[in-house]
């Protein structure tokens, strides 16, 4: 900030590269009021805020949980018809699964093909988490059988998501299975995953079998 203000000292304009980087950095450190009043202070001296000076408030705001500022702030993306591609929508579904807020989530998750949006994996990966965090193991299962449908296929981090929402819930025989299933695509388990698996393994209720599945993390 020192730097910046000597910036306008010596006659140098800021421009909208210098207010992301500091509104970025901002909401790295959960500053999120300073980035609000810097973003502000852009638009009160004429610089416009490009997609990614958005997404980045918007992510910082959601982090925050600040959701009705984020909202506002979506509204005014929206309103001002700029670039809000899939990430702006995943910023704020994201954000609505993490604050217990699935219906929100859902809706907007179901509006995506009529604004001519296509989901992505990671789009799909937090609808899983979402799912997964609520119970709604079904509802998980069955969104990453459409998501393969729909001609996205699913990652090593969806795997990891549902397999760990598996575990959480007690559903050992589903998360082998799809521990299987993840293996066989060429993926693996990450160090969550298989920590988990382990204290299940070292308490005998999964098959020792299933530690032929799981990476040596040292």
């Amino acid at each position: 900030m020192h730097l910046f203000h000597e910036m306008s000292k010596k006659g140098m304009i800021p421009n909208v590269v210098s207010y992301t980087t500091l509104i970025a950095r901002f909401c790295r450190v959960k500053r999120v009021l300073a980035a609000i009043e810097l973003f502000n202070t852009m638009l009160a001296c004429g610089q416009h805020p490009d997609p990614q000076t958005y997404a980045i408030l918007l992510d910082g705001l959601c982090k925050n949980k600040r959701i009705v500022e984020a909202m506002a702030l979506f509204q005014e993306i929206v309103e001002k018809k700029l670039d809000h591609n899939i990430v702006f929508y995943n910023i704020l579904i994201d954000s609505m699964c993490n604050v217990g807020e699935l219906t929100t989530a859902r809706e907007i998750f179901s509006s995506l093909l009529a604004k001519g949006l296509q989901p992505n994996v990671r789009t799909y990966t937090i609808m899983v988490k979402g799912f997964c965090k609520e119970d709604l193991i079904d509802e998980a299962i069955e969104l990453l059988e459409k998501m393969e449908g729909n001609g996205c296929s699913p990652n090593e981090h969806t795997y990891n998501t549902i397999i760990h929402g598996f575990l959480q819930h007690g559903e050992t025989t589903k998360a082998m299975e799809y521990l299987k299933m993840m293996v066989d695509k060429g993926f693996s388990a990450n160090a969550t995953t298989t920590a988990l698996f382990i204290d299940l393994l070292l308490s005998n209720q999964v098959d020792e079998n299933i530690q032929e599945l799981l990476p040596k993390f040292e």
